[in-house]
């Protein structure tokens, strides 16, 4: 028996290295921190300013972080667990060894961020902008995604479990190892930004009228 070898790459994502993790002061937080081995249970952070903060070996559970700016933040061995964001501002942070989990966000601006090894689970998630980020080993398992917003962002190891999008963009994207074959998409934006990206059978046959009509083809029987 031929044994046929998959060519898409998955994702490797780290185990997180939470080591002994002590209860934090809220109070304490504040941009450009450093918060390191602390666990934050039931707290809202909504309309903080904590640009530029950094997590390091934390747990954020249960937490309101409704329109609170991270911008340049820093998350790294940090688990998410029942986030709860309306809106989530978060340009040009860095995810590193990171899980959300059964996380509710509405619309986050992520834009020119950098993450590697990001593991989202079970989330129900509204607009993510993306646009212009840098993505190593992401993971998108079991969530809903009203609107991914990937355009100009670089991704490699990308991939998605039993994950529904309702509009993906792909406009310019650089995409690698990006694994869509257990993704369920509505709308695709951006066709050329799927080179790179791994479809199956069925998916070729539900984008052959976006493929006639980038190329300019008429199908007529």
């Amino acid at each position: 028996m031929v044994v046929k070898k998959l060519s898409t790459v998955a994702p490797k994502i780290s185990a997180l290295s939470l080591g002994h993790v002590t209860d934090g002061d809220d109070s304490l937080l504040e941009s450009h921190g450093s918060v390191e081995s602390s666990r934050f249970d039931g707290i809202d952070v909504g309309g903080s300013d904590l640009a530029g903060i950094s997590f390091t070996e934390c747990e954020l559970i249960g937490i309101s972080a409704h329109d609170t700016n991270f911008r340049s933040a820093d998350f790294i061995d940090t688990r998410f667990e029942r986030l709860n964001a309306p809106i989530f501002t978060a340009p040009r942070s860095r995810f590193r060894d990171v899980v959300v989990d059964s996380s509710r966000i509405g619309s986050a601006e992520f834009y020119e961020a950098s993450w590697q090894s990001v593991h989202f689970i079970n989330c129900k998630l509204g607009f993510i902008n993306l646009r212009g980020a840098q993505l190593q080993d992401v993971l998108f398992t079991n969530c809903t995604i009203d609107e991914l917003d990937l355009g100009g962002a670089s991704a490699n190891r990308v991939s998605f479990v039993g994950t529904q999008v309702n509009n993906l963009d792909v406009t310019q994207s650089r995409l690698q190892n990006v694994d869509l074959r257990d993704l369920e998409m509505r709308q695709l934006s951006g066709l050329e930004g799927l080179r790179g990206a791994t479809v199956n059978s069925y998916q070729l046959t539900e984008l052959a009228p976006l493929f006639a009509s980038q190329f300019g083809l008429k199908v007529e029987d």
